[in-house]
């Protein structure tokens, strides 16, 4: 077992990775003023000051621009002065001057903080992984079986075994955020008790929310909200009834209200006082045990049945915002998920490919005296069916993308080696390959036939989009969740014969876009293709000491398949112009550094990256 200290080192060295990758691939500090040496594993940067440069003892360019540093970072005088930087606010105060733009004082002090917080929650989150890995190995060797997998199909439910790993995978985050773990405002203890990578369970109250102050969206086949849930949940209907007529109050005139128990201490009874006051909300009434997904605010239910998961506000600040859950998600989840249901019976699954957890209703509060739009974004709920999705006849286990890349108990190594290697030995280039092909195809063809046959966005990135592995590693198919920002492209849609309903709130960016369908390409590309597909292409080709290039030019013919296969079916035009968007032009994606310098004064910020799909480049 690594002590704290050793655990600090690595999380500190991880920051730095993330944040020099984040620098060069949103051209921050120009990437092409890196100097690489000759062998292509050390470069050196000169900084602006024009009398010092930093250099990378062990650093590789890969495609799409990204560059990663696994070794030193020294700062070099003209005198020959080195001083190793190991944190990010040395490496901060040294590089500032050089930024494509000046940061405010406040910016870089923001940036310094949040990471500072995200390290050291991902140090205390390793530490505590040790001891789960230990009673993960344990359990697996009990039974004769070294494979975690293995271990989770033959002795856990699918839902049991695929959240699980959802909650043991919650570790790296997204690529492209250097805060990837921040929770500023959360103490150490609250950090544990809360957060999927700890394995933590978190009470849900079951509060009352008067009908007449509610909105709501829901699928056609739920017709009323209260019968709905008692089905769904009959233990706490039952209880959340009887404390109603307790108070000599009739459960018709209210709605059943998840509420996530810190958010109701820390936030709830401060800021809707008035409304607990006045009979709005009752927040007394039964609890819920969940478990909370990679998402955070995705609960899922304990239960042994598999009930809707349950995503809910928190007043957490992650990713510089306090995760609020707003009209637009409560409305749009459903009617996205309505249109998306009808399309896969239509195409059957594209060739059964792929799967949603549909949103099959969310509440609201609004007050229908006031009609103010902004409290009900932190007292709200939507719920998205799993039923379908976990209670499976055909072998297959839905794995979490960002699990895949989570390091084994025992070997160390990617979930996905596991996989692929399902009989042990290490596999050969070949055996990757086909593996990685199958996965590619798994996710390409559904992703783009949908985008292009429909102008439907799936936001496939690594915490929305489980695929379904078949007991012999291979991926059969994609189950995606979380619908509530999904983006489409109405004039595709509506020619198909769909229609979908837009939310229109003022200052909120809608989500069915008439125009331009580039906001939802890029959406597609961001999400599936650059830090899913790409990254999965990036940690293969490392742990197989791959050729630099091989597992893109598999993609690329993936790709370029998935656009062969729907080529009858769209107008030639689209079809030349996506296809030279998706395999040429460079991949848009958010600047996300840059916004958190910015303070998030902006938060429409893009950037380009190289596409490692375009053979000429």
């Amino acid at each position: 077992m690594d002590d704290f200290k050793t655990l600090i080192a690595y999380s500190r060295k991880n920051a730095l990775r993330r944040m020099i990758r984040c620098l060069f691939a949103e051209n921050i500090l120009d990437r092409s003023g890196l100097r690489f040496s000759e062998a292509g594993n050390e470069a050196t940067y000169a900084l602006k000051d024009g009398r010092s440069h930093v250099f990378f003892s062990n650093i590789a360019k890969g495609p799409a621009d990204t560059v990663v540093n696994d070794g030193d970072v020294v700062l070099v005088t003209d005198e020959g002065v080195r001083q190793v930087i190991h944190t990010h606010h040395d490496l901060l105060d040294v590089l500032r001057d050089s930024f494509d733009f000046e940061p405010t004082d406040e910016g870089i002090a923001g940036l310094k903080s949040d990471m500072e917080n995200s390290l050291m929650n991902d140090a205390h989150a390793r530490q505590h992984r040790q001891q789960w890995n230990a009673r993960l190995a344990a359990a697996a060797r009990e039974q004769g079986l070294d494979s975690l997998t293995d271990y989770l199909r033959q002795h856990a439910s699918t839902k049991d075994a695929a959240i699980l790993l959802d909650q043991w995978g919650s570790l790296e985050g997204h690529p492209y955020y250097p805060t990837w773990k921040a929770r500023p405002g959360l103490s150490d203890e609250e950090v544990e008790q809360l957060s999927p990578e700890f394995n933590a369970q978190v009470p849900l109250r079951i509060a009352a929310l008067r009908a007449d102050m509610a909105k709501s969206e829901s699928m056609p086949h739920v017709t009323d909200y209260h019968s709905w849930f008692a089905s769904n949940f009959p233990t706490q209907w039952e209880q959340w009834k009887a404390s109603l007529n307790d108070k000599g109050l009739d459960e018709s005139e209210w709605l059943p209200l998840p509420i996530h128990s810190w958010h109701l201490q820390a936030y709830v009874l401060k800021n809707f006082a008035a409304e607990i006051a006045e009979g709005i909300l009752i927040t007394d009434g039964p609890d819920i045990q969940t478990l909370p997904t990679m998402s955070y605010r995705t609960m899922m239910p304990v239960l042994k049945e598999s009930a809707p998961l349950i995503k809910l506000p928190i007043a957490v600040w992650m990713t510089s915002e306090l995760r609020s859950l707003q009209a637009k998600s409560i409305h749009m989840g459903p009617r996205i998920s309505t249109v998306i249901t009808k399309i896969l019976e239509v195409e059957n699954g594209f060739e059964q490919r792929l799967e949603i957890f549909p949103e099959e209703i969310g509440v609201r509060y609004k007050n229908a005296i006031t009609q103010d739009d902004h409290p009900g974004r932190h007292l709200s709920v939507v719920f998205r069916a799993s039923q379908q999705a976990f209670e499976r006849s055909d072998e297959c286990l839905p794995i979490t993308v960002a699990s895949l890349f989570t390091r084994l108990p025992g070997s160390g190594r990617p979930l996905f080696t596991e996989l692929i290697e399902h009989d042990g030995v290490r596999a050969n280039t070949a055996q990757v390959e086909d593996w990685f092909r199958q996965y590619a195809k798994v996710v390409t063809h559904p992703v783009v036939a949908i985008y292009l046959m429909y102008g439907i966005g799936l936001e496939a990135h690594q915490q929305n989009t489980m695929v379904l592995f078949s007991p012999d590693g291979k991926a059969r198919s994609l189950l995606i969740r979380d619908f509530g920002d999904g983006r489409t492209y109405a004039p595709l849609l509506e020619g198909r014969g769909y229609t979908l309903q837009p939310h229109v709130q003022p200052g909120i960016l809608p989500t069915v876009f008439e125009g331009d369908i580039e906001p939802v390409r890029m959406f597609v590309l961001d999400a599936a293709f650059l830090t899913h597909l790409h990254e999965m292409a990036l940690w293969l080709t490392k742990e197989y000491a791959l050729d630099n290039n091989r597992m893109w030019d598999i993609l690329r013919e993936e790709t370029e398949q998935a656009f062969a296969a729907v080529r009858e079916r769209v107008s030639p035009q689209l079809w030349e112009v996506e296809r030279k968007a998706f395999l040429n032009d460079p991949w848009p994606t958010r600047s996300l550094l840059r916004m958190h310098m910015m303070q998030y004064s902006n938060y429409r910020i893009q950037h380009t990256l190289t596409n490692p799909l375009n053979v000429v480049q």
